[in-house]
């Protein structure tokens, strides 16, 4: 793992955490039980504080920081899709901030909200929860169902199995030269994803 001490500050990882040896983690961050943290994620507490609760994931090429003295929160169960930049905004409980969106600073993201893909959110916007947010600037369009809440949230405990499964199999190796013989198909053998679903 690239973790770094800053101005005196080491990040605090929960034991069950998993951050990836891609990815790095700087200064004053307090990441929670069964957070996944992907390749290439840069989790930057320099000039201020973050603090990632209990379940979230950050997914790879993930980007958080913020303006100096700012705290940005992911609170319990958020779930921040490939690509995105929070910068200096609260995130709030089991909340979707889809791909390679971009949250500015003091931004406050109600509970069980859904942030679309590519949604960039202003500086200072303050969401309620349940809404469903998209567009550059980003719009409120309607309110978060039930159904998408559920669809979201079984994603998001698919994310929190993650860090055991990354402990238990993840290794570095070198490649196979040629497919082995009775290679099995990547949907039969995982069966997390379908277990989630009940089926």
């Amino acid at each position: 793992m690239a973790i770094y001490e800053f101005n005196g500050f080491k990040p605090v990882i929960h034991k069950t955490a998993f951050i990836h040896p891609q990815a790095a983690v700087t200064g004053n961050v307090i990441i929670g039980a069964d957070v996944y943290v992907g390749p290439g994620a840069a989790i930057r507490g320099d000039w201020g504080k973050i603090v990632i609760e209990d379940g979230c994931n950050v997914q790879e090429n993930c980007t958080i920081h913020m303006f100096p003295g700012t705290t940005v929160t992911l609170k319990e169960g958020a779930h921040i899709g490939h690509g995105a930049i929070i910068h200096g905004g609260t995130i709030g409980k089991n909340c979707l901030v889809g791909m390679n969106s971009v949250i500015m600073d003091d931004v406050v993201i109600g509970d069980e909200s859904i942030v679309g893909a590519l949604c960039f959110v202003p500086a200072k916007m303050e969401v309620l929860g349940r809404s469903l947010l998209v567009g550059n600037p980003a719009k409120i369009i309607k309110e978060v169902t039930d159904e998408m809440m559920e669809w979201k949230t079984k994603g998001t405990q698919l994310y929190q199995q993650l860090p055991k499964e990354c402990y238990d199999t993840l290794k570095a190796c070198e490649p196979l030269r040629e497919i082995e013989p009775n290679r099995p198909e990547q949907e039969a053998m995982y069966t997390t994803w379908n277990k989630i679903k009940g089926e």
